[in-house]
C-alpha cells in the first residue's frame, strides 16, 4: 500500500469524517492489541476501494464537501424495509423550496400490479436539514399508506411529474422462519460431502450418496446432515478445491452430480459405454484406491460421460424439455454462467488475464466452443434436479453453509465487478489464534452497490440455498454489520471494518428463509460485535455454541452453558477434531507450522490440560486409567459431552461423525495452503462401514434418546 501524504489537522480531521460518513471505522477493537486507530494511509485506501476520488490526505476536505452534497441530492435512500406488512416510513430529501410541495409515491409489486399514493408535504414536519449541490435541502418523512405482500417491491417518487427518487422495498418477516416449538429438539451429523464415500463411489461422495446417507440419518430418528458449500469450484486454472473460494455463489458444483441419476443416462448407449469401459473403471480403482481426493482428475473423469448425456439432450432426445425449460426461466443467469466456463474452459486461465471485450464481460459466441456452453447448462439443470430430489416429500434435511464471498477469478465478480472492491480483500484483525491476523483472500461487496440494487445479488445467494436446505448457516454473520477490508498491497495489521446495511440484510435474510422454509444459522464465532447478538435473537437467527470454544478450567462449569436459540457442536470444519484437541495434538501441528511460538504453544498446553482435567471432572469420568492422572480417555469424554449437549437446551445437535471413531486428522487446517492436504482428505471409513459401527450406533442413539426421540 503506498503511503500518501497525510496533510494537516483540518485535512486529516475531514478524512475522519469521510470515513465516517461512508461507514469506515476510524478506530476498532482487536483481541490483541485493544483499541486500534488506522492510519491515514488506510482510511484513503479503503475510501478509495469504495469510490472517492482520493489521493491523499490533502483531498479529503473537497471529497468530504462532494459525498455530504450527494448524501442530500439523492431523494429517497436506496432501500426502505417494511417489517410484518407494516407500513414503512420513507425519508424524502428534496429542495427546500420543494420541500412544502406535493409528491406522489408509486408502488410496484413484485408479483405484479401497482399502487399510488400522494402526499401534501406541507402537512409534515421536517426530520433534518442539510446542503446539496443546488443549495439548502429538507428532509421529511412520509409513512407510506399500504401494508406490502411479503417480496421486493419497486418505489418511484414523483415531483411535479418527473421520477425524482427509486428505492427498493423488501417487506419482510421480522423473525427468520422456524418450525413450531415441540419440533425444536432435533439432531444430525455432519461430514464433508468430498470426504464421504461409498463402495459405489469413486473419489469422494456425490449427491446419491448423501441422499443415502440422509435415509441412514432419518431412520435414527435425525433431522440434519449438515456438510461444506457445494458451489462451483474455480477451475481450469488455477485450480481450488476449496468450498470458501467458488467460482459463483449461484451454482452448484459438477463433481458431485451423480453421472448415472442424471437425466438420460438410461438412454444414453455412449455414456452407458463410456461408464462400463474398461479405461473408465480402471480411473475408477485408482481414485478409489486413493486416500485423498483428486478433485482434478475426478471431474476430468466424469465430464466425458456428462458430455455424451449433454449432447443428447440437446439433441431433443430427452422427455424433459418443459423442466428444463422451467430451470432456465427461473434461472436467467445460467446461460451466462455457462458462456463464462466455456470460455474459461477455452482460455485456460482465470478472466482477468483475458483481456479485451471477455475480460471486460462481453462473450460473443466466437469466445466459447458451443459444446462447452451446452455442458455447464446441462450439468447445472442435472445438479438441480438431484438436489430437489433430495427434499421429496417435504423432506428438508440439508444443513447448507453459505460462504462469506466468492473468488477474484471466478463468474460472480467477473458479471458483478462493479458490486467488488477489487482493490481490497476480506479478512480479520490479528487475534489469539491468528496473530498476524487473516487475508481470506476474496474481494468484499460493496455496501453501496449492493443497495443499488437492493441487495439482488445476496437476495440470489440465500435463495439458492434456502431452496434446498432445511438449515441454512451463514458464515461469518458479523459482516452483516461489517467487514474487515484489507487495501491492495497492505496486510491484515494495516486494515479496518467498513460497516454494512445489517436491518435490509436481516429483512432480505428473513424474507427468503420464510419464502423456503428454512431455519437459519448465523456463525457467530471469533471477534463478535456487541450488537450482533441481540439482533440474531430479534430477527429469530440461531446462534452457535462450539463446546470446544466453551471449554474451560473452571470446574462443574468446564462445559460451557448452551444458549436455547442455538445450533451445538463440538467443533467445526475449521477445528480439529475432538481426539486430536483432547490429546493436544493440534497444539503440536501449528507449532510445527510456526502459527504458534514456543512460548505460545507452553501457555496453550498448561491452558488445555487444566481444562480436560476439569472437564474430565465436570463429567464424572476421571481416572480411568488410560491418560495422564485424573483425565478421561477421548472416547469417554466424547461421550460425556455429546450427553450434555443432547440433553441440553440447544434447538439441534449436529455431531461430527469422525468425532465417533476418534479421527485425530482435521479437514482444514486455517493458515495453511500447501502445507496441509486441506478439502481433500476422505473419511477414514466408507459409509457401509460406519453405519455398521457399533460404537457409532451407540453414541447416536444415545443422542436420540436424550433429544426425546428425534425432530422434524
Amino acid at each position: 500500500m503506498t503511503a500518501p501524504s497525510r496533510g494537516g489537522s483540518r485535512e486529516l480531521r475531514d478524512l475522519r469524517r469521510l470515513a465516517l460518513l461512508r461507514g469506515v471505522q476510524t478506530s476498532y477493537v482487536d483481541i490483541l492489541h485493544g483499541r486500534r486507530t488506522p492510519p491515514p494511509e488506510t482510511l484513503v485506501a479503503v475510501l478509495r476501494c469504495l469510490g472517492e476520488p482520493l489521493e491523499t490526505a490533502r483531498d479529503a476536505p473537497d471529497a468530504l464537501r462532494r459525498a455530504e452534497e450527494s448524501a442530500w441530492d439523492r431523494v429517497c435512500p436506496p432501500v426502505c424495509v417494511s417489517w410484518d406488512g407494516a407500513p414503512a416510513s420513507l425519508p424524502l430529501r428534496l429542495p427546500l423550496r420543494a420541500g412544502n410541495g406535493r409528491v406522489r409515491v408509486r408502488l410496484v409489486l413484485e408479483g405484479g400490479g401497482a399502487k399510488e399514493a400522494a402526499f401534501d408535504l406541507s402537512r409534515v414536519p421536517p426530520s433534518g436539514a442539510g446542503t446539496g449541490s443546488a443549495g439548502e435541502c429538507v428532509e421529511k418523512r412520509i409513512l407510506l399508506p399500504w401494508s406490502p405482500p411479503m417480496g421486493c417491491h419497486r418505489l418511484h417518487v414523483e415531483l411535479r411529474g418527473r421520477v425524482r427518487g427509486e428505492a427498493t422495498l423488501v417487506s419482510a418477516p421480522s423473525r427468520a422462519w422456524a418450525p413450531p416449538e415441540e419440533e425444536r429438539r432435533g439432531w444430525g451429523v455432519f461430514l464433508p460431502l468430498y470426504a464421504l464415500h461409498s463402495r459405489r463411489s469413486a473419489n469422494g461422495g456425490d449427491l446419491t450418496d448423501l441422499r443415502d446417507l440422509m435415509d441412514w440419518v432419518e431412520r435414527l430418528g435425525g433431522s440434519a446432515v449438515g456438510t461444506l458449500p457445494l458451489l462451483s469450484f474455480c477451475a481450469p486454472e488455477p485450480f481450488e478445491p476449496s468450498p470458501y473460494a467458488p467460482c459463483s455463489r449461484l451454482a452448484w458444483n459438477e463433481i458431485y452430480l451423480d453421472p448415472e441419476a442424471a437425466p438420460g443416462f438410461a438412454e444414453c448407449r455412449e455414456a452407458k459405454a463410456l461408464v462400463s469401459s474398461s479405461a473408465y473403471r480402471e480411473e475408477t480403482e485408482r481414485l478409489r484406491s486413493s486416500r485423498f481426493v483428486d478433485h482434478r482428475r475426478a471431474l476430468e473423469r466424469k465430464r466425458p460421460v456428462l458430455e455424451a448425456l449433454a449432447r443428447r439432450f440437446f439433441r431433443g432426445e430427452s422427455g424433459s424439455d418443459e423442466g428444463y425449460r422451467r430451470f432456465f426461466a427461473e434461472n436467467p443467469w445460467v446461460e451466462d454462467y455457462a458462456a463464462f466456463r466455456a470460455a474459461w474452459d477455452r482460455r485456460g486461465t482465470p478472466w482477468p488475464a483475458w483481456g479485451g471485450p471477455p475480460g471486460d464481460g462481453l462473450l460473443r459466441p466466437g469466445d466459447f466452443d458451443e459444446a462447452g456452453k451446452r455442458y455447464h447448462l446441462f450439468v447445472q439443470w442435472a445438479l438441480r434436479l438431484q438436489l430437489r430430489a433430495l427434499s421429496e416429500g417435504g423432506r428438508k434435511l440439508l444443513y447448507l453453509d453459505l460462504p462469506l464471498g466468492a473468488s477474484y477469478d471466478g463468474y460472480d465478480v467477473w458479471r458483478r465487478r462493479a458490486l467488488f472492491a477489487l482493490d481490497a480483500s476480506a479478512g480479520a484483525p490479528p487475534d489469539d489464534f491468528f496473530t498476524r491476523g487473516q487475508d481470506w483472500g476474496f474481494p468484499p461487496l460493496q455496501p453501496e452497490r449492493s443497495r443499488e440494487e437492493g441487495h439482488a445479488y445476496f437476495r440470489e445467494c440465500i435463495a439458492a440455498q434456502a431452496r434446498h436446505a432445511g438449515i441454512l448457516r451463514i458464515d461469518h454473520v458479523m459482516g452483516l454489520h461489517r467487514f474487515f477490508w484489507i487495501p491492495k498491497g497492505a496486510g491484515p495489521a494495516e486494515g479496518t471494518y467498513v460497516r454494512y446495511p445489517a436491518e435490509e440484510l436481516y429483512a432480505v435474510a428473513c424474507l427468503e428463509s420464510n419464502r423456503h422454509r428454512a431455519r437459519i444459522v448465523g456463525e457467530d464465532l471469533g471477534t463478535v460485535p456487541p450488537q450482533v447478538r441481540p439482533a440474531m435473537s430479534r430477527h429469530g437467527f440461531l446462534r452457535m455454541s462450539v463446546a470446544q470454544f466453551g471449554l474451560s478450567s473452571g470446574g462443574c462449569d468446564a462445559l460451557a452453558r448452551v444458549p436455547k436459540g442455538s445450533v451445538a457442536c463440538m467443533n467445526t470444519h475449521d477445528m480439529p477434531p475432538f481426539a486430536s484437541f483432547w490429546k493436544g495434538r493440534d497444539i503440536d501441528d501449528r507449532l510445527s507450522l510456526g502459527l504458534l511460538a514456543p512460548r505460545g504453544a507452553e501457555r496453550e498446553r498448561a491452558a488445555r490440560g487444566k481444562a480436560v482435567l476439569a472437564l474430565s471432572a465436570c463429567l464424572g469420568i476421571c481416572g480411568s486409567g488410560r491418560g495422564p492422572r485424573g483425565v478421561a480417555a477421548a472416547g469417554d469424554a466424547l461421550r460425556g459431552c455429546l450427553a450434555r449437549l443432547a440433553a441440553g437446551p440447544a434447538e439441534t445437535l449436529i455431531v461430527n461423525l469422525e468425532d465417533l471413531w476418534l479421527e485425530e486428522a482435521p479437514q482444514n487446517t486455517p493458515g495453511t495452503w500447501k502445507e496441509r492436504p486441506n478439502w481433500k482428505r476422505k473419511c477414514r471409513y466408507a459409509m457401509e462401514e460406519f453405519r455398521a459401527m457399533p460404537q457409532v450406533a451407540r453414541i447416536l442413539e444415545e443422542v436420540r434418546r436424550l433429544r426425546g426421540g428425534g425432530g422434524p
